[in-house]
């Protein structure tokens, strides 16, 4: 889709969520792994659309590798024709270095998602757990095995980083739901 035709796009996918219909890229940002997952979201249930994660080696160029996620991010965003995109924020409690690379990974992100006429939904590793456990501080294995229940999959998304990126879509459906009830 042309990113001229995207913001009449964005507008009449908004009509639809009026609806209750939406679809939701979600994104776990990282440099190695970045997870990436689809979700389409019907009066309150979820259903997968696609999911996957884009892999950049250690052996590449910093700035290569950044280039290389974000782009195919917003390929899969174009492909997929989202109208909703939610990423994990930033999160660290010791060493400030190893948020950085991943920082620079989301403001690429972010800046070709822009360039596409789409906005970008921040959700922090404790809300993305509440909204699809109940418990902000959940474990890795439950918040995996609610999304294998919650998209009703045979198995927990593989890899891990995919399964971190659907739950992101889920917690924005989530927010997104909680907003419209409340007018907001």
């Amino acid at each position: 889709m042309s990113s001229r035709l995207r913001p009449i796009w964005n507008f009449l996918m908004t009509l639809l969520t009026k609806t209750n219909s939406m679809r939701i890229l979600g994104i776990d940002p990282g440099l190695a792994q970045t997870g990436w997952g689809v979700v389409d979201i019907i009066d309150q249930r979820y259903r997968p659309v696609s999911f996957g994660v884009v892999t950049t080696a250690t052996s590449q160029d910093l700035g290569l590798r950044i280039h290389y996620i974000a782009s195919n991010i917003g390929r899969l965003a174009a492909e997929h024709e989202v109208v909703m995109v939610a990423m994990e924020d930033v999160f660290f409690t010791k060493n400030i270095s190893s948020a950085i690379p991943v920082a620079k990974v989301i403001g690429a992100i972010m800046h070709q998602l822009a360039g596409q006429g789409l906005d970008v939904k921040m959700f922090s590793p404790p809300q993305i757990k509440t909204a699809v456990t109940g418990y902000g501080s959940a474990e890795k294995h439950q918040v995996q095995e609610m999304m294998r229940l919650m998209l009703d999959l045979k198995e927990i998304p593989k890899p891990n980083h995919s399964a971190d990126a659907l739950a992101v879509a889920v917690c924005c459906a989530s927010y997104s739901s909680t907003e419209r009830r409340l007018g907001g």
